[in-house]
């Protein structure tokens, strides 16, 4: 089971990335979405389960992972340094982020995931769309197109967020502390 959740979590980076570059952006209304987001809201439920299935300590070891395979899988898909840097870094601080939300919390784990998940799901965000897309960065975006990249992505990620929390809710692990 152990070795199934760290796979889930890895392969679902993989999946958002190629996701992410295989299509085009969504547009709904105000909001411009990846459409590899819903995967990367999924990363950090799974990075939860992570935690619980190997503690806080290998957890790390299963982010740097991540971040390595994340970034390896940009470059490979053809994205700029400027975007391969942007999932690395993004990767990290959010991930890292989650955890140590997640370790803290004293509260059932329902209610640690969507705390942790949405705390990483802001930074991701905020940070992918600065540091990959903004012109502070690869310049993909104009400034007047960043905050709705990165309204569309936290609303998203907070759904999944908010789903992912409700599923755990179901379960037997979700119940306790």
């Amino acid at each position: 089971m152990r070795a199934g959740i760290v796979f889930l979590y890895l392969a679902s980076i993989v999946v958002a990335n190629v996701v992410t570059a295989r299509f085009a952006p969504l547009e709904f209304g105000l909001f411009l979405v990846p459409a590899g987001s819903v995967f990367i809201g999924a990363t950090f439920i799974l990075r939860d389960f992570v935690q619980q299935a190997i503690g806080r300590k290998r957890t790390y070891a299963a982010i740097l992972a991540a971040m390595l395979l994340s970034a390896a899988t940009s470059w490979l898909l053809g994205d700029t340094l400027w975007i391969t840097a942007a999932s690395a870094v993004t990767f990290l601080v959010s991930e890292s982020t989650d955890t140590e939300i997640y370790t803290r919390l004293r509260l059932p784990m329902a209610w640690r995931v969507l705390y942790s998940g949405f705390a990483g799901g802001v930074i991701d965000s905020v940070l992918f769309v600065l540091i990959g897309l903004s012109p502070l960065g690869a310049g993909i975006l104009p400034w007047e197109a960043v905050g709705s990249a990165i309204l569309g992505q936290l609303v998203v990620k907070t759904g999944m967020q908010a789903a992912g929390a409700a599923l755990v809710r179901m379960l037997p692990v979700g119940r306790t502390a």
